[in-house]
C-alpha cells in the first residue's frame, strides 16, 4: 500500500503539490525535504485562473492570499510590439472566453461585422476592462469568486512561505531541511529512501521530485534525458530585477505586460507592493552586457526612473526541454524536474498544477497499479509539454518584423514543429476549433489560439459559409459585449482601491 510520500525540493512546486496531495489524499502522510540553502528566483510570478481553485482547494483564503503574497489580480496578457514593432503594436490575450463562443462562429461574425475592432476587444470586454486598470470584482464579492475570469500576479518566495506555514501547521506535512546526499534503491529498480546529511535516511513509498533544474531524482539518479526543444523556443538567458513603484497610490496593471525587443521579450508583472520585470532573450543574437542596458532602458520609461542604474539585476540562465519520462517506477517529477519552456504565458506553475491534480485524482493506491496510471501520466504530460512548445512558438511565427535578425530567423519554416505547421495550414480555411485538440482538458483552449492568431492580424483565405456559423447569433453577442464595457466599468474598482480594501476589511468567505 501506498503509506507515505516523499516530496524533494520546496519552493512553489513542492508546496503546491504537498498541499494538495494533504487535501485530497489523507490516508498518506506526506513528508517533504527541503534544501536550507537553495534559493528561488521570486521575482514576480503570473499564475492561470486554475490557481484560484488550487488555492481553495489547499484551504488557504484568498485575503490571505492576497495580504502575504504582494499578490495582485491578472487578468490575461498583453503584448507589444510583437507584430510589427509600431507603436500601435498591441493586442490582448485575455482570461475569460469569448462571450457566446460556444454558440457561433465569432469569427465569422467579427469578420462581418466589425473587423476593424481588434478581436479580443469584439469577442471579450475584458480587455478594456484591464486597459482601465479595473479589478476582476469588488469587495462585496465572495473570495475566488469574480465578475470576469482571473488569476494572480505573485511574489513566489513569499508564495512558498505561506505555503510552507500552511501545510506545517493544518495539513500535518512533515518538512525535513537538510541535504540529501544519497538515493537508495530497491531491488526492483524502485527508490527506496533518501539519506540525508543531519537527518538520517528519510523511506516512503512514492517520491516526487521537486529539486528544480538540479532534477537529482528523475535525471540524475534515473539518467531521464532532457528533450531539447532549443530549436523552437531559442531564449536562453533571462535578466530579471524587482523594481519599486515610484508613486503611494501606483497604477496596478490587470495584465502581465509583455513587450517585444530586439532579441527576445520583456516581461513586466504588477505585484501589489512592487513590480517584478525581466528580459527573456537569446544569447545567440544578443550579448549579457547589451542585454542588461535595453532592459534598463526600458525600465527608464517607467515611474522609477531615479533609481534605476541602482537596481540589482539577476542573470540566469535556461534551456528549453523536458525529460523523456516524468514518472519512473515510484517516482514523477513536477516543476523545473520535468522540464520548463520560456516563461510566455505563465505556463510553469500551471503544469505544476495540472500535475498535482492528476497525482491526487489517479493516486495508485498500491505500488501494483502504479505502473498503469506511470504510463498514463507519461503520455498525458508529454502531450502537454508538446502543446505548450507549439503554442508559444505560435506568439513568435505570426510576426512580420524583420528589424533584427532574431525576429526574421523566429519565424523561419525550420523553427516551427509539424504540428503547428499543419494547423496553420488548416487555420487558413477556418478559425480555430476544439476539434484541432484531443485532450479533454487541454492545455490552452482553441479561444486562446484565437486570441493570438487573430491578434497578430493572421488573415484566413475565403472561407465556407455554413449555416453553423449562425453569423447574426455572433454579431448580437458582440453587441452585447460592447454594451458591458460601460456597464462594469461604472461597477468595477481600480486594482489598486480594491487590494487597499482586501488588506483592511478582507472579502467575505465562501
Amino acid at each position: 500500500m501506498i503509506k507515505k510520500i516523499v516530496i524533494l525540493g520546496g519552493g512553489s512546486a513542492g508546496w503546491l503539490t504537498a498541499g494538495l496531495i494533504a487535501a485530497e489524499c489523507q490516508t498518506v502522510d506526506v513528508v517533504l525535504i527541503e534544501s536550507p540553502e537553495v534559493s528561488t528566483i521570486g521575482v514576480g510570478e503570473g499564475t492561470w485562473p486554475t490557481m484560484r481553485n488550487t488555492l481553495n482547494k489547499i484551504g488557504i483564503s484568498e485575503t490571505e492570499f492576497i495580504r502575504d503574497c504582494s499578490a495582485s489580480f491578472k487578468q490575461g496578457s498583453k503584448f507589444i510590439g510583437w507584430t510589427t514593432g509600431c507603436g500601435d503594436d498591441v493586442y490582448h490575450h485575455p482570461f475569460t472566453l469569448p462571450s457566446g463562443g460556444a454558440e457561433c462562429n465569432l469569427v465569422a461574425a467579427w469578420r462581418n461585422y466589425c473587423p476593424d475592432v481588434p478581436f479580443s476587444e469584439a469577442v471579450s470586454f475584458q480587455s478594456k476592462i484591464s486597459d482601465l486598470g479595473l479589478a476582476p470584482k469588488n469587495i462585496t464579492m465572495a473570495e475566488y469568486a469574480g465578475a470576469l475570469n482571473y488569476g494572480y500576479h505573485l511574489d513566489a518566495d513569499r508564495l512558498g512561505a505561506l505555503l510552507s506555514d500552511h501545510c506545517k501547521k493544518k495539513q500535518g506535512v512533515t518538512v525535513i531541511r537538510d541535504h540529501v546526499t544519497q538515493v537508495n534503491s530497491a531491488k526492483n529498480g524502485d527508490i527506496e529512501s533518501l539519506m540525508t546529511k543531519n537527518s538520517g535516511t528519510v523511506y516512503g513509498d512514492f517520491f516526487i521530485d521537486c529539486s528544480g533544474g538540479r532534477s537529482l531524482l528523475i535525471g540524475q539518479h534515473y539518467g531521464i534525458k532532457l528533450i531539447d526543444q532549443s530549436k523552437y523556443s531559442v531564449n536562453d538567458r533571462v535578466i530579471a530585477a524587482r523594481v519599486p513603484y515610484g508613486s503611494e497610490r501606483p497604477d496596478i496593471a490587470s495584465m502581465t505586460m509583455a513587450t517585444a525587443m530586439s532579441a527576445g521579450w520583456i516581461w513586466d508583472i504588477s505585484l501589489s507592493t512592487r513590480r517584478g520585470v525581466g528580459y527573456v532573450y537569446s544569447s545567440a543574437y544578443i550579448d549579457d552586457e547589451a542585454a542588461e542596458n535595453e532592459l534598463r532602458d526600458y525600465l527608464k520609461k517607467g515611474a522609477s526612473r531615479s533609481n534605476v542604474d541602482e537596481l540589482e539585476l539577476r542573470q540566469l540562465r535556461i534551456a528549453a526541454g523536458f525529460r523523456e519520462k516524468m514518472w519512473v517506477n515510484n517516482c514523477v517529477a513536477i516543476g523545473m524536474s520535468a522540464g520548463f519552456i520560456e516563461p510566455l504565458e505563465a505556463s510553469a506553475l500551471a503544469l505544476v498544477e495540472l500535475s498535482a491534480k492528476m497525482i491526487t485524482n489517479e493516486m495508485p493506491m498500491t505500488r501494483t497499479t502504479m505502473d498503469i496510471v506511470a504510463q498514463r501520466f507519461n503520455r498525458v504530460f508529454r502531450y502537454r509539454w508538446e502543446k505548450v512548445v507549439e503554442f508559444l512558438k505560435l506568439h513568435y511565427v505570426l510576426s512580420s518584423r524583420s528589424d533584427t535578425q532574431y525576429w526574421i530567423d523566429a519565424r523561419s519554416p525550420e523553427s516551427i514543429p509539424e504540428s503547428l505547421h499543419d494547423l496553420l495550414d488548416l487555420w487558413r480555411y477556418r478559425a480555430p476549433t476544439a476539434y484541432d485538440f484531443s485532450s479533454i482538458e487541454e492545455v490552452f483552449p482553441s479561444a486562446s489560439y484565437q486570441y493570438v492568431l487573430y491578434g497578430m492580424g493572421f488573415r484566413a483565405s475565403e472561407t465556407f459559409a455554413k449555416k453553423s456559423d449562425r453569423v447574426d447569433v455572433g454579431i448580437e453577442a458582440i453587441k452585447r459585449n460592447f454594451d458591458l464595457v460601460g456597464k462594469f466599468s461604472e461597477k468595477l474598482p481600480r486594482n489598486y482601491d480594491l487590494i487597499e480594501k482586501i488588506r483592511i476589511h478582507g472579502l467575505q468567505k465562501i
